[in-house]
């Protein structure tokens, strides 16, 4: 079996699954801007906004994965709650909210079933506390 790129939730990307070819990571930061007179603004700093990854990949359901790849990601992101990830390396990056998944199929056998299957998935931090996740 193939090691484990990421982990979310219980979904493993690798070589066996879905093999990420590409990840995009991207962090903003608020600052207030306080315009003056005969001087540069003045900057505040508000706090740490949004902050996504967004993960490019690729399924050869005929070499390893299986045609289910991209719907066992959508099933785990249906159940609409924040999921740990984690790295191959052991780094925890926190709790992680599917926002969106993408598709496209192309090489085509026989019935129409496809022997490339390209995903692209974005997700967004979760941050709102342990609280939240509680069910009362």
């Amino acid at each position: 079996m193939a090691r484990v790129m990421m982990r979310l939730g219980i979904y493993k990307f690798s070589l066996d699954t879905a093999a990420y070819q590409e990840l995009q990571r991207s962090a903003s930061y608020r600052w207030a801007r306080q315009e003056r007179i005969g001087s540069n603004d003045a900057l505040q700093f508000t706090g740490i906004g949004p902050e996504t990854v967004d993960l490019r990949g690729v399924v050869f359901p005929l070499f390893r994965g299986g045609l289910d790849q991209v719907n066992k990601m959508r099933l785990q992101a249906s159940i609409g709650l924040p999921l740990p990830m984690i790295d191959g390396l052991g780094k925890v990056w926190g709790l992680w909210v599917v926002e969106q998944i993408s598709e496209r199929q192309s090489v085509f056998m026989e019935r129409g079933a496809a022997k490339r299957i390209e995903f692209d998935m974005r997700l967004s931090r979760y941050d709102g506390g342990l609280r939240a996740l509680l069910p009362f």
